[in-house]
């Protein structure tokens, strides 16, 4: 029996094939100021003192740049690292957007060491040829990042602002489970405040959606100290639904208004009616509650004799006032709080950036993966906000 196994890796390898690099210049090079601006102002705080200022209260003193390449999902760029003369300042930046990065290498090692052969993984063996990495390094970087997500995601809620909206949603992965291959959830719960900040709550990685895990989940941020919103937004998954209900007091409910479009349109003939769907969807395009629902209205009675839309009219009678919830709040916040899209926008990053892993090996992988991609965002918008 093996008891050590060391091999080589191509991290820079593992990584181009892992992740997503199609973004164009523009973009790069906006993330290239970003990121630039952000390690001038950690100098600044490191030396206490302002460029050209003079002060009793300076730690050191600057002294140039340095070149270094950093790989994010987004593709490879060139940043300007700034020094300083004692050579003692060090940036968080490099450290904080490669910990997702870590996470994809550990999944991949996990599936090595428990002999899951995918096509996914023996692409990325193929490349191993440079750095050694021993199982005990790796053994390590696992407990370094597990626990990092793991503090993260049960950090206390009670010292954030108030948020009046509350996003919550699932996505799917594969994971291996006993000798099964069982597809999993992960929930997610996100919050936008009134000054525009968007924040993760926490995740979990359970079973298919049901009302108990998402009770819990719910529950699980309330004790971290998430106070009930004015609004939850989320899809009409009636266990969630429920969910929301049972934990959430005086908060109202918003149905996801692109789900909710989409399930209207599917309940359209395919062919001859243009011109119906048009009207149907010009409902929703009224800036407020009233005028929503006079064209509501006008629609049912200009249509209510076709029998073939009676199960479309059904369906908007039923679901319409779940989808309007958004427009009893302030209007500059309509266009963000009417469907579920930011948060499954996030939901898609982690689907994009997990699919070359295919079939996660055991939840653990999956919950550091996942942790790590969160966090990174977080991350992503705290810098954002503190340069803009």
């Amino acid at each position: 029996m093996m008891t050590h196994l060391q091999f080589n890796l191509n991290l820079t390898e593992i990584k181009e094939d892992l992740l997503n690099s199609n973004l164009n210049d523009v973009v790069k090079s906006s993330i290239v100021l970003i990121l630039n601006d952000y390690m001038e102002r950690e100098r600044d705080d490191y030396i206490n003192v302002g460029s050209h200022e003079r002060s009793h209260a300076r730690q050191d003193y600057r002294n140039g740049y340095y070149t270094r390449e950093l790989l994010l999902k987004v593709g490879r760029i060139t940043l300007r690292v700034p020094r300083t003369r004692s050579g003692d300042f060090h940036t968080e930046v490099f450290e904080r957007y490669q910990r997702s990065e870590k996470s994809f290498l550990l999944a991949i090692m996990d599936m090595f060491y428990k002999g899951v052969s995918t096509r996914g993984v023996t692409k990325v063996i193929r490349t191993l040829n440079d750095a050694k990495i021993s199982k005990s390094m790796v053994s390590e970087l696992t407990k370094q990042i597990q626990t990092e997500v793991e503090e993260w995601n049960q950090r206390s809620l009670e010292d954030i602002d108030y948020c009046p909206y509350i996003f919550l949603d699932a996505t799917y992965i594969k994971v291996r489970e006993n000798n099964r291959v069982i597809s999993k959830a992960i929930y997610i719960a996100q919050s936008l405040d009134d000054k525009g900040k968007r924040s993760i709550l926490g995740f979990r990685i359970d079973a298919g959606e049901s009302y108990d895990v998402w009770r819990d989940f719910i529950s699980s941020l309330i004790k971290r100290g998430l106070k009930s919103p004015r609004l939850v937004i989320s899809d009409a998954h009636k266990g969630l639904r429920k969910a929301i209900d049972r934990e959430f007091n005086g908060t109202s409910w918003q149905r996801c208004l692109v789900h909710f479009k989409r399930n209207l349109v599917v309940r359209m003939p395919k062919k001859g009616y243009s011109e119906v769907r048009y009207e149907l969807l010009r409902i929703f395009d009224e800036v407020d509650a009233p005028s929503c629902r006079i064209a509501k209205n006008n629609f049912i009675k200009k249509f209510e004799d076709d029998q073939k839309l009676h199960n479309l009219i059904d369906t908007l009678e039923d679901g319409f006032e779940d989808a309007i919830q958004h427009m009893v709040e302030p209007i500059k916040r309509h266009n963000y709080i009417r469907s579920t899209n930011s948060l499954e926008r996030v939901n898609q990053n982690i689907k994009n950036r997990s699919n070359s892993i295919r079939i996660f090996p055991n939840d653990a992988s999956a919950f550091r993966v996942a942790g790590s991609i969160l966090m990174e965002y977080e991350e992503r918008q705290e810098m954002i906000r503190a340069l803009y």
